[in-house]
């Protein structure tokens, strides 16, 4: 089973609120099997919307992934998102 990848990109507009989702969300990637990858660290922005806030995820499959993003401790994080930063995130599943 291929594994799968959260891939976000984000504009952080309120620090402080964004903290509190970041601390929330982290432990429900660690309930869901997920490592980070990248988690705002260096890049470079070549095409596109630049959002100095790029994280990388990995989690086993692409059901657990789902499973993450719907469970009430990433739905409890979440809302500390809403309202404190500009965000695009998806689900892609890995080649095997």
């Amino acid at each position: 089973m291929p594994t799968a990848l959260w891939i976000a990109h984000v504009k952080v507009t309120d620090p402080e609120r964004y903290a509190k989702y970041a601390a929330g969300a982290t432990v429900a990637i660690a309930d869901h099997d997920g490592v980070f990858l990248a988690r705002n660290g260096a890049y470079e922005q070549l095409e596109g919307n630049d959002r100095a806030r790029n994280v990388v995820a990995r989690f086993p499959s692409l059901k657990r992934a789902h499973e993450c993003y719907y469970s009430d401790a990433y739905q409890a994080a979440l809302k500390f998102a809403e309202g404190a930063a500009e965000r695009d995130l998806m689900i892609v599943e890995e080649l095997e």
